[in-house]
């Protein structure tokens, strides 16, 4: 989804603020970049520390701020880390319909072809680089210094809550699931004879939509509550990984919610100037369910 430069900020939130986690000397360079969004009234009122995983675009995009805005004029603290060091993609890549020609002839029609299979090997080549050993652990330090930074409103929530959309989803799974140090961490092991040590879950309830490639062992790790707002024959989370994985939470009695949206595109719920109804529909629809299942767990 292509950002859109005329966008503003959602009028009840405090953002463009940020801090370094972990260190409290200010360090240039786009692999500690955090965007912090905050209600106007905070810290005079108590908020909910809320960790939001953009899509693939990240923290940089105007269209993921606003919508880390969003959450923020609902009464969360807000902090979106740049979990991509620094390598996200750019908007044409993310956007399959950027500045499509409304009606083609055949030879543009080829050059569209030889542009999209160049654009899918792209995705696909960044989508490799964002691996679970490099993520994770600057997640976890991102996690670390929020809970110093914030330590009210981590107190006032009873832990922190994540919200992920697209690639960001996979990794809200992740958090609130119980996995080896030497991944969730990016820790050698310490003790031979002990062997890998896990920790986790580090949040208390998640919410993602659209997720991208969410296998069915993402799932099935999970051990927190977790709302999903889905589209309908998605390949990059596909209907049957969907079906199997909300299987597994139904027989591990692990609370959940999974809302499948038809006709709309992968990437709907993040804020965008979409001119369908239908699409603006959904993607309110996704938003109120997310914060609703934020919000009473």
């Amino acid at each position: 989804m292509a950002d859109n430069e005329v966008a503003t900020k959602a009028p009840e939130s405090d953002a463009h603020e940020s801090f370094v986690p972990g260190d409290s000397k200010a360090q240039e360079g786009p692999s500690m970049g955090v965007y912090i969004s905050k209600p106007s009234d905070y810290p005079h009122q108590p908020s909910k520390l809320l960790l939001f995983l953009s899509s693939g675009t990240g923290i940089h995009s105007k269209n993921n701020q606003l919508q880390a805005d969003k959450y923020a004029s609902e009464g969360f603290v807000v902090v979106a880390p740049d979990q991509f060091a620094g390598d996200a993609l750019s908007n044409n890549a993310a956007d399959p319909n950027a500045n499509p020609e409304p009606n083609p002839s055949m030879i543009e029609k080829v050059k569209m072809g030889f542009a999209d299979t160049a654009k899918a090997f792209m995705i696909d080549m960044w989508l490799a680089r964002q691996s679970q050993e490099k993520v994770l652990p600057l997640l976890h330090k991102v996690i670390e210094g929020a809970k110093d930074e914030f330590a009210d409103a981590v107190a006032n929530g009873d832990g922190i809550y994540a919200v992920g959309y697209c690639i960001g989803g996979k990794y809200v799974l992740l958090l609130g699931s119980e996995l080896p140090d030497t991944v969730a961490k990016g820790q050698a092991v310490k003790d031979e004879e002990q062997g890998v040590v896990k920790s986790g879950p580090q949040i208390k309830a998640g919410a993602l939509a659209h997720g991208t490639q969410i296998t069915k062992e993402d799932i099935q790790g999970l051990k927190v509550p977790v709302t999903m707002a889905c589209t309908e024959n998605d390949q990059l989370f596909p209907d049957d990984i969907r079906a199997e994985g909300q299987k597994w939470l139904v027989d591990n009695k692990v609370p959940h919610e999974i809302q499948v949206f038809p006709g709309v595109p992968h990437g709907f719920a993040v804020v965008g100037e979409y001119e369908d109804p239908k699409i603006m529909d959904a993607q309110k629809a996704a938003f109120e369910q997310m914060l609703s299942w934020l919000k009473s767990h």
